[in-house]
């Protein structure tokens, strides 16, 4: 571990309030070096440099408590299409006392996570092979989780259907959304309602070092939702709810 990877994570971590043990910087640290090893023979990420690692894939990913502060209070999350494990790993890495799912459609991503956790010793944690639509029919993850993070690209109307159907009532799912999101809000109220949620809170901010905005959209869980939801495979992203596709 390197003197500048300490100091950027520390100075990134900083403002967010949250303070790393050695043994976290280390954990970090690790996860980095296995992220571009293995990005050399597959496809995880197009960000690479330890500089743009720590701040749009490790702070940004961190930035959650910005938009939630019971973080600590919380027992379960989920990180739904969590990819190279965004912003899940790095989330159980600074609060450990998280019980974390990570669910990717893609089997050599899960594998990929599966080694990670084993290199970081990070404990409950379980990564599970599937898509959303079919993981959110699982009895044992079906409005069983606290909290529901997602990074993944994907029309909030979509994603909902996707993340909804995790999280408990009086839970929350929280997506991170980049860009001018107004319309995409807008068009999404019709499916949050649908699917048991209300928009509690928008929570915009800017990444470290000019490195774009961000927005937190903190959803919370009101009501059971229907069993018809989430619709078979293919269909929450193709006909997305609330809109007249659907």
């Amino acid at each position: 571990m390197t003197e500048q990877f300490v100091r950027k994570m520390e100075e990134g971590v900083k403002p967010l309030g949250i303070q790393l043990s050695e043994k976290q910087l280390e954990q970090f640290y690790d996860y980095f070096q296995f992220l571009v090893e293995k990005n050399k023979v597959m496809n995880l990420t197009a960000i690479t440099e330890e500089d743009a690692v720590i701040t749009k894939h490790f702070c940004d990913s961190l930035c959650l408590v910005k938009g939630f502060s019971d973080i600590e209070k919380t027992v379960s999350l989920i990180d739904v299409g969590t990819g190279a494990g965004f912003p899940g790993i790095p989330l159980k890495i600074a609060f450990p006392h998280l019980k974390v799912t990570l669910l990717d459609s893609l089997n050599k991503r899960v594998r990929f996570l599966e080694e990670v956790c084993e290199r970081l010793d990070l404990e409950n944690v379980t990564c599970v092979h599937a898509r959303a639509e079919d993981g959110g029919r699982n009895k044992d993850l079906r409005e069983k989780i606290d909290l529901c993070v997602s990074r993944a690209v994907a029309n909030l109307s979509s994603l909902s259907e996707y993340c909804m159907p995790f999280v408990k009532v009086g839970g929350y799912f929280i997506p991170y959304k980049s860009g001018d999101i107004e319309e995409e809000l807008a068009q999404a109220k019709k499916a949050v309602a649908i699917l048991g949620g209300e928009i509690e809170n928008v929570i915009g901010f800017e990444l470290p070092g000019g490195e774009g905005s961000r927005s937190l959209i903190k959803i919370k869980k009101m009501k059971p939702i229907s069993a018809k939801y989430p619709r078979k495979a293919g269909l929450p992203g193709k006909k997305p709810l609330g809109t007249k596709k659907a």
